[in-house]
Parts: structure tokens; sequence; C-alpha cells
């Protein structure tokens, strides 16, 4: 008989198309092996969960409540096993001000920043020459716990109050230093190494239109152009992350590569599985067809971690 597998899709976040085109591909490609039933998380989620009771929970959500701990709290009560990485990782993944602590901690290199929240009053001119006094313009804004590059602004001096106003809804966001050099983003499957892309996108940076519009025409390089000693380094510090955060199934790891330093950005645990998407890519590059990919993150769905 097969195994009955749940997959968690849309959501409430900013990212809910993403996700449903996450969980389309996901249903198209493991329904030959498992039975599956596509759940839109937009309503009664747990009395459909013990209505359907599923072996298995595929998490392809993305963003706040799919990929926050939120919702893995949520089948850790049920005790459904699911994919991808439990509570606590994922809280700490997802919060970008957390992390970069922790990968500070572990020698792990990446842009300085500070937490900014629309509760202090700074006045405009108090608040540049802090960030001045922290780094230099221009500077990348965002917010604090989004994916897919949501809300993300790359500022200088005279745009930086204009940006700002538009990330008022997060109440708390990042003010960061902006690290130029090649965008390269490397994935891990389970604890393996499966290899780094780079990305050369014609907008500004790689933001939301250039990962999952066809239009935006974003190159991408695989594998990355990177010497073997420095594709290396990258591969290793991604697999660094992923088991500093205690990460399972899969994840994708954001760096920069400047003077020859690689600069950690942050590690996403709810990488995208969309025709775009990069871990699928990268994976078939190394002779992981897309079902295999997605077959290894069910294997390795558990009820608690």
């Amino acid at each position: 008989m097969k195994k009955k597998i749940a997959i968690l899709a849309g959501g409430f976040s900013k990212e809910r198309e993403i996700s449903l085109q996450t969980g389309r591909e996901v249903q198209r490609h493991l329904k030959s092996k498992y039975k599956t039933i596509l759940l839109d998380t937009n309503g009664d989620l747990i009395n459909k969960l013990r209505k359907i009771k599923p072996d298995i929970v595929f998490n392809a959500l993305h963003g706040r409540f799919g990929e926050d701990g939120y919702i893995q709290s949520i089948l850790e009560k049920e005790k459904l096993k699911y994919t991808h990485s439990g509570v606590i990782s994922s809280f700490l993944a997802i919060d970008k001000f957390l992390s970069k602590k922790i990968f500070k901690e572990n020698n792990i290199l990446t842009p300085k920043c500070i937490k900014y929240s629309f509760k202090i009053n700074f006045k405009k001119k108090n608040l540049l020459k802090f960030i001045k006094k922290k780094f230099k313009f221009p500077v990348v804004i965002k917010p604090l716990n989004e994916g897919s590059s949501v809300g993300v602004y790359i500022c200088g001096e005279n745009n930086f109050y204009k940006n700002l106003k538009k990330l008022k809804i997060f109440k708390e966001i990042l003010i960061e230093e902006f690290i130029p050099g090649q965008e390269i983003q490397a994935a891990i499957l389970g604890n393996k190494k499966i290899g780094a892309i780079e990305l050369i996108p014609k907008r500004n940076f790689y933001d939301y239109k250039a990962k999952y519009s066809k239009t935006a025409k974003t190159k991408h390089i695989m594998p990355a152009n990177l010497s073997k000693k420095n594709y290396k380094i990258v591969n290793d510090l991604a697999l660094k992350a992923h088991k500093i955060l205690k990460c399972r199934g899969v994840s994708r790891s954001d760096f920069r590569f400047f003077k020859n330093k690689f600069y950690l950005l942050e590690l996403n645990t709810q990488p995208g599985m969309t025709s775009l998407s990069l871990v699928p890519e990268i994976a078939n590059y190394n002779k992981i067809n897309f079902f295999n990919l997605l077959d290894s993150i069910v294997k390795d769905a558990s009820i608690n971690k």
C-alpha cells in the first residue's frame, strides 16, 4: 500500500503563490510512488490532518508560519512525521539577526548588521549618522523573518528613508552592510554537500522577480565559477551552517564572494521546488533528479528534531 503524504502549501505569508507552485511540483513528482494530498493551509488545518491521517507531511510552505517553527510545532503536537527542519532550527534560521549571531560565534563571516525597531523615533540625521558609524552606504534593509527577498532594498544615503518607510509594516528590520561580489548559493541534502550555483541577475540584485520570473533572465552558472579550492570552501561552509543550526532534510545557504572571502547572508530551511528553483537545478547537475531529491527529503522526515 502506498504511503499517504499530505503536502502543505499556500499559507498566509507573502510567499503564498510560490509555495503553491512548490506544492504542485512536489505533488506532480511524488504521486507515482505515494498517495499525495495537496492541502492549502489557509483554513482548519488540524482537523483536515486528523481526517486525512497522513503517514508523512511534506512541508512546502515558505515564509512566516511555514518555515519559522510555527507549523512545525503544530505537526509535533499532532505527532506527525514531517519533512525539513524542526521547530528550533526553523525559528533560528528564519530570524536573520539571531542566525547571524550564531554564524559569527562559529567563525562564519557574515555582513555586519543592526536590528532596527520602528518604535524608536530616531531623527533622520541621527539614524544616518549611527549607520555610518557602524558601516558605510550603500546598505541593505530587509525584514527580520521573511524569505524570497521579500522587502529587500539596497539603499544609498539619498533613498534610504524612502525605502525604510516601505518596511514599517514589519515593525523590526535588519540594516545590513552591503557586500558586493559574486552571488553564490550552496545546497545541502541530508548531511551531504550537493553543490553550489552562481547567479548573475540582470536586475539590481537577485530579488523576488529575479528568482521567480523567467522574464528577469537571471543567468545561472552551474557549477559556480570558482576555483576548485573556493568551490570546496563554500560547500564546506554551507554544510557547517546546516549542522550548526541542526537542520534536517534540505537547506540552501546564500553567500556573497568578495575579495576572496565568503560572506553568509542567510540560510533557507525551506528552499523552493518550482521549475526555476535552485536546489533542484543543483541536484540535477549532480545526477539527482527531481523525484529522487524529493524522495530523499521524504525519507528524512521525522516526528521531532
